[in-house]
């Protein structure tokens, strides 16, 4: 119970953290924090713990592949951003993600050869959304019910992906894990408050902070081979972090952004 209330509660709570740093730091460090598996990370390890060490390693395996499928709906999303609603834009990109999905299911490779593919992917991406113009549209004021409409909706895309995990195999499972959950509600929300402007922004960072992702996974799937599971979880999650840190700080040069324009909320 624990577990699976740590798995459901676990994403809306980032969302809210996430979208605040937005507010106070702008989009492009929330697309940077927006990166951390904290959606794929408990469903990693509830299915390690229901399954074993083995069913663990192969579905990290499965989700750092899956990378390349969360890239493809980035780039999807940040292309048809300028010319669609919000709504159009999120299937488009869905369901660029689930046709990656479908064929990476064709391919095993070793967990380096991923993280090679997946790495490279993310500065491919990066390459193609273009940065915008500055300087960008200021958001506009944001109502009072903004931040639970991103936490319900956080909350739906967690149950739905719960209900489909781990009844499907430690490889697809892996690759449905990196579902674009949090990437979903925060350029949802981006995309109808700021416009396609800011959602260019918030998408690029995203990719630079899918690093961090990409080696929470790589040494998951590593350490579990070897080590026990507390242990390799807690070598994963620092790995994670510790990239996410040195890509927060190397932000300004990998993706330059403008400086952080602060929303302020309608109380009405």
């Amino acid at each position: 119970m624990a577990l699976l209330a740590t798995k459901l509660l676990l994403a809306p709570l980032c969302v809210v953290g996430v979208s605040l740093a937005g507010r106070r730091w702008g989009v492009a460090v929330a697309g940077v924090l927006g990166g951390l598996p904290v959606v794929a990370g408990p469903i990693l390890l509830v299915l390690t713990l229901l399954h074993g060490r083995s069913f663990g390693a192969d579905a990290a395996a499965g989700t750092l592949l899956g990378l390349a499928a969360l890239t493809m709906f980035v780039v999807v999303y940040g292309c048809i951003a300028p010319w669609a609603p919000a709504a159009a834009t999120v299937v488009a990109g869905w369901t660029a993600f689930l046709v990656g999905v479908a064929l990476l299911t064709l391919i095993h490779p070793p967990p380096v050869g991923a993280l090679i593919l997946v790495g490279a992917g993310f500065a491919v991406g990066i390459g193609l959304l273009a940065a915008p113009k500055w300087p960008l549209a200021v958001q506009v004021a944001l109502p009072w019910w903004d931040l639970p409409a991103r936490a319900g909706a956080a909350l739906a895309l967690v149950v739905a992906l719960t209900a489909t995990s781990g009844a499907l195999g430690p490889h697809l499972s892996g690759l449905l894990a990196p579902f674009p959950i949090i990437t979903s509600v925060l350029v949802v929300f981006t995309h109808a408050y700021g416009g396609a402007d800011q959602v260019r922004v918030l998408l690029r960072n995203f990719l630079v902070g899918f690093y961090g992702f990409a080696a929470f996974c790589f040494t998951l799937a590593v350490a579990l081979d070897s080590m026990g599971i507390a242990a390799a979880f807690s070598i994963a999650l620092v790995a994670a972090l510790a990239v996410q840190a040195m890509t927060l700080a190397a932000r300004s040069r990998l993706v330059p952004s403008p400086a952080p324009q602060l929303a302020t909320e309608n109380s009405e």
